[in-house]
C-alpha cells in the first residue's frame, strides 16, 4: 500500500477468495497455484485474468471496490467479463510501492467498482506522488469527484461537443459478431447523447500484441531474477549454492512464469537483443505517437475490452498463443502510458 492510501486511512482487507494468478501471467486466472476462480455470473466460464478475483470479488457484492494490477489487460478485460467497471491510471498515476515487479514499464495498479463514481473515489485515495516509487507522478492529484455531475443536472444531450473515435482495427476480422454488435450499439447511444463519432484508423494497432509481449517478457526476466529462494521466493534446501538457486526457482515458480522468463531471456540474449528487444522499443514509440495523433483529433477513444465474452473454463488451456491474442485490444494503452476505463453499461 503506498503512503497516500495510508495517509487517507484507506482499509485493504485481503480475502482468500480473492484469488489472482501468479505474477500476473494469465489472461484468464486459470494457471495459478491454488483454487480457480470462477466468474459469478457463470460459474462455468473464466473471470479473466490476471486480476480476475478482485473482480468477481466486486461482481460477487463482496465488497465495494478492489484494487488490481494492470499491465497489458489485467484489470480491464477481468471488468468486462465479470460486468463491473475497470479503470487503468495513466502511468505513474499510482505508485508501485509494494506491487511485485513484472514489466516495470507497463505495469500499473488499476480499481474496481460497481460503479464509476466509486472507482472514482478509490482512485482519489491512491493516487499521488510516493517517494518510494521514483516513477510516480508529482502533477496535483485533481478532485475526480468534483468531475460528477448528478443526473436531474444534465440535459437532454449531456456528451454535446464530445468528439469520439471507434478504432477501426478493433471491430473487423477476428472479433466475435456479439461483440462488434455490443460497442456498435454502444457507439450509437454515445450519439443519441450528444457526441459527434467517427470510426478512427490506428495502423500500428496490431503491432502491439508481439511489441507488448517481446518487451514485457523481457522485463519480467530481469525483474523476477530476485526469485531465487535466498533475496524471495521459497528456498528449497541443497548441498551446493547453484543447486539451491536451481531447485528453488525450479519448485518456487509454476510453469506459465518459467516459460515467460525463458521466452525474455531469450529475447535479450546476445545476438538477438537488436532484433527483438530494440525493434520492438522502436515499435513502441510508432504506436504511442499514432495515439497521440487521434488523440489530437478525438478527446476519447472507444474499443471492445476483449475479441470474445468469457470462455469456459479450461477451454483455451491447450492454446496458449489464442489465450494471448485475447490481449489484443488493450495492451497498446499500457505501450503508450494512457489511462483507460471498461465500463459495462
Amino acid at each position: 500500500m503506498n503512503q497516500k492510501a495510508r495517509d487517507t486511512n484507506l482499509m485493504v482487507q485481503k480475502q482468500k477468495m480473492n484469488n489472482v494468478a501468479e505474477i500476473t501471467c494469465s489472461a484468464s486466472n486459470l494457471d495459478e497455484e491454488d483454487e480457480v476462480t470462477a466468474n459469478p455470473w457463470d460459474v462455468s466460464r473464466v473471470p479473466g485474468g490476471s486480476s480476475g478475483g478482485s473482480a468477481a470479488a466486486v461482481s460477487a457484492r463482496q465488497c465495494v471496490v478492489s484494487l488490481g494490477s494492470d499491465t497489458g489487460e489485467s484489470v480491464r478485460q477481468p471488468a468486462s467479463f465479470c460486468g463491473v467497471v475497470g479503470l487503468k491510471p495513466t502511468y505513474g498515476r499510482v505508485s508501485r510501492f509494494g506491487l511485485m515487479a513484472y514489466a516495470s514499464s507497463l505495469d500499473a495498479i488499476g480499481c474496481f467498482g460497481s460503479s464509476v463514481a466509486d472507482t472514482g473515489i478509490l482512485l482519489h485515495a491512491i493516487a499521488g506522488h510516493d517517494r518510494f516509487d521514483a516513477t510516480s507522478s508529482k502533477q496535483e492529484v485533481p478532485n475526480f469527484l468534483s468531475h460528477f455531475d448528478s443526473a436531474s443536472s444534465l440535459e437532454s444531450k449531456p456528451l454535446k461537443g464530445l468528439r469520439v473515435g471507434l478504432i477501426r482495427e478493433t471491430i473487423e476480422d477476428g472479433v466475435d459478431a456479439g461483440v462488434v454488435s455490443a460497442i456498435r450499439a454502444a457507439a450509437s447511444h454515445f450519439e443519441e447523447l450528444g457526441c459527434s463519432l467517427n470510426e478512427v484508423s490506428l495502423p500500428s494497432f496490431s503491432l502491439g500484441l508481439p511489441v507488448y509481449y517481446v518487451l514485457a517478457l523481457s522485463e519480467s526476466s530481469s525483474n523476477l531474477s530476485r526469485y531465487d529462494g535466498i533475496r524471495y521466493g521459497n528456498q528449497v534446501h541443497a548441498d551446493e549454492l547453484d543447486s539451491l538457486y536451481g531447485d528453488s526457482r525450479a519448485k518456487g515458480l509454476g510453469s506459465e512464469v518459467k516459460m515467460r522468463i525463458l521466452m525474455g531471456t531469450y529475447a535479450l540474449s546476445a545476438g538477438y537483443y537488436d532484433a527483438y528487444y530494440k525493434r520492438a522499443q522502436q515499435v513502441r514509440t510508432i504506436i504511442r505517437n499514432s495515439f497521440k495523433e487521434a488523440l489530437n483529433q478525438y478527446d476519447i477513444l472507444i474499443s471492445p475490452a476483449a475479441p470474445s465474452v468469457a470462455y469456459k473454463i479450461g477451454e483455451k488451456k491447450n492454446d496458449p498463443l489464442a489465450m494471448y491474442a485475447g490481449d489484443i485490444m488493450t495492451v497498446n494503452v499500457n505501450l503508450a502510458g494512457l489511462p483507460a476505463l471498461e465500463n459495462s453499461f
